[in-house]
């Protein structure tokens, strides 16, 4: 697919991190970007800093998602990229100090990182599904998710955001299966540690440590780092039904 300003798309979890990055990456080549978020603040100030229309939307809800979608159609017609970087990261332990794990927090994880982007998914796949296609083998539209590396190899206090992590990359070929008759490719991108506002929250030397467990390059990973291989997903057909993990060859230890 050719990024163009005659393509829309739309970004999940746009306000800030991998999607703010993925967001500006591609409003650089003119393609009109619509952010969600339920941050408003943060997510007004990114769409004026890149041209971008925001859209408060919550993942976790039918309607908000339809609304949002709505809203993004009206001023940039129907969205031909969907990128789904909307999610959350609460840590705790199976059990602790005779406490069974919060099931709600768990529910939580699994309604946000892994439904909503199901969610998302979907009801932008249906509508892509109706559009004429715009390439040669009859493309429609490209969407792609965030998994992580915790998918693989999640850490002590991960077991909700690795068990919603894995559910994102197993969907990622059964969706590429159900819209290839549509025209529409399916990738995931399973990111190692990246700097983002969750990781921005410890302390220097934490991150620092961080960054020195990668193989290569040894450091944090930068959200324009992801925005590049969403950008390269994106102009690469044969790219469909995998997940590429963006890592510099790390392989997460238990803790």
């Amino acid at each position: 697919m050719q990024l163009n300003k005659e393509i829309a798309a739309v970004v999940t979890g746009g306000s800030s991190g991998l999607g703010a990055a993925t967001a500006r990456k591609m409003a650089s080549h003119g393609v009109k970007v619509t952010l969600f978020d339920v941050n408003e603040e943060v997510g007004k100030a990114t769409a004026d800093e890149i041209g971008a229309l925001f859209v408060k939307v919550d993942v976790t809800s039918d309607d908000s998602v339809k609304a949002g979608l709505d809203a993004a159609e009206a001023a940039h017609g129907p969205a031909r990229i969907l990128v789904n970087c909307a999610g959350i990261a609460p840590v705790a332990k199976t059990t602790s100090r005779g406490e069974p794990h919060s099931m709600d927090m768990f529910q939580a994880v699994i309604n946000v990182n892994l439904v909503g982007t199901f969610r998302c998914t979907a009801f932008a796949s249906t509508r892509m599904a109706t559009l004429d296609p715009i390439t040669d083998d009859g493309e429609r539209g490209v969407i792609i998710s965030t998994a992580s590396v915790a998918a693989f190899e999640g850490q002590i206090g991960q077991a909700a955001y690795a068990a919603s992590k894995g559910g994102i990359a197993a969907l990622t070929l059964p969706v590429a299966r159900d819209l290839s008759k549509s025209g529409i490719r399916v990738m995931t991108i399973a990111p190692g540690t990246f700097e983002t506002p969750m990781l921005r929250g410890l302390s220097q030397e934490v991150q620092d440590s961080l960054g020195q467990q990668v193989p290569f390059p040894s450091r944090l990973g930068r959200g324009d780092e992801y925005a590049q291989l969403v950008e390269a997903i994106l102009q690469n057909p044969m790219l469909n039904g995998e997940t590429i993990r963006l890592d510099g060859a790390i392989r997460m230890s238990p803790r």
